[in-house]
């Protein structure tokens, strides 16, 4: 069984601490798709930024080189999969795979949450806006790596885990 219950930072570098300062990329990730939210720490609210369409991981990694530039993130949360039931998912070992490549590319705090029924969630989302069916596919990741981060900060405000060091 998987513990998805709790922030799950996966930095080797245990000397690097999340610092709840600065902004956050949050990500989706999908063997073809990643959705990509960006929030701030301070504001701790989670807005879609735009969906990576590409096969190769080295097209994905390339884009997100750009919006880590553009945006000069603190933090990095991806989304960890899991059946309800806590199980692990066909995706689970690919996305702690690909959180560990970003940990390793940019040497940011990477931490791993819980996404489960996050597209459900943001595919309800999407219907309520009434875009339904194949227009959701472009939006879809975006909105669900929004749901992840505004988990994120949720959890941050009521928990902080990790204390700010200086």
């Amino acid at each position: 069984m998987l513990k998805c219950d709790a922030l799950q930072p996966i930095n080797n570098d245990k000397t690097i601490q999340l610092s709840f300062q600065g902004s956050v990329l949050a990500f989706d990730f999908g063997e073809k798709r990643v959705g990509v939210a960006h929030g701030e720490h301070l504001i701790g609210i989670a807005h879609p930024l735009t969906t990576i369409q590409a096969e190769s991981s080295k097209d994905k990694l390339s884009a997100i080189d750009a919006l880590v530039h553009e945006w000069q993130p603190s933090t990095l949360v991806v989304g960890l999969p899991a059946h309800l039931d806590g199980a692990q998912h066909e995706l689970t070992a690919l996305c702690q795979k690909f959180a560990r490549r970003l940990d390793g590319r940019y040497h940011l705090p990477v931490v791993l949450i819980d996404e489960r029924l996050s597209s459900a969630q943001a595919s309800q989302t999407l219907n309520e806006l009434g875009i339904r069916g194949r227009q959701q596919k472009p939006l879809l990741d975006q909105i669900a790596a929004q749901i992840i981060l505004q988990s994120y900060f949720d959890q941050i405000q009521q928990t902080r885990p990790y204390e700010h060091t200086t």
